[in-house]
């Protein structure tokens, strides 16, 4: 990915020079920027060493600390085998790199608490009775979106949940029962059912207004539509 034309740039440098500024000794594989009337200039007189380097590889990081910063500047270093300058990573202030960073350290702890959920949630699934719950919703509604009855038949057949996939009649695989938990996701995941509990609709009431839109997604999840 290269520079926007408006970055600043830092380079890489593939040979020995001086800075046409302080003329300080540069090596190769010195960082520098380039300018019109001075050439070759480092990082110091270039104002830019003040800089924290963030390497590719992160793009979370990269997004945020990027945001983040006043002053940014690219690094970039030329490439012999593709003969093109490519991005090495960014230079930010540093205040931009430690709040990108924790930034980055909280989604991270979020992440890790999905996981334990997520884990606890397999713990809690007979995946068996899952699979067979599954089968029977894609049986009676062909047309229902793939991959959709899974998630359908792990919702409804959750442990201790209380859900209709709990039930006797859904553990006989009953049409009915399957129907029932096909409605419910669909007036959740389908309608505007949660919209109107959340401006305080009843239950009731709320059901009976997203009764046509429940039969709409039933009738073409059946392939009648």
């Amino acid at each position: 990915m290269m520079a926007k034309t408006s970055d600043l740039k830092v380079f890489m440098t593939r040979r020995e020079g001086v800075c046409g500024e302080c003329e300080r000794e540069l090596h190769r594989s010195s960082w520098i920027t380039l300018e019109e009337e001075k050439g070759a200039l480092c990082l110091s007189c270039a104002d830019l060493d003040h800089l924290i380097f963030l390497p590719t590889g992160d793009a979370a990081m990269t997004r945020r600390a990027r945001k983040h910063s006043t002053l940014v500047a690219v690094v970039l270093q030329w490439s012999r085998t593709r003969k093109r300058y490519e991005r090495q990573g960014l230079l930010v202030e540093e205040a931009a790199y430690e709040q990108a960073e924790e930034e980055c350290l909280a989604d991270a702890d979020v992440r890790a608490r999905r996981q334990e959920r997520a884990a606890q949630r397999r713990v809690e699934l007979d995946q068996a009775y899952v699979a067979q719950f599954a089968d029977a919703i894609r049986a009676q509604f062909p047309a229902c979106p793939q991959g959709r009855e899974t998630a359908i038949a792990e919702h409804a057949c959750l442990k201790y949940s209380g859900r209709v996939g709990r039930s006797a009649a859904a553990k006989e695989l009953d049409d009915n029962a399957v129907r029932l938990a096909v409605m419910a996701h669909i007036r959740h995941a389908e309608t505007d059912y949660d919209n109107l509990l959340a401006h305080g609709v009843d239950r009731q009431g709320a059901r009976f207004q997203v009764t046509d839109d429940v039969d709409r997604v039933l009738a073409r999840w059946q392939g009648q539509a």
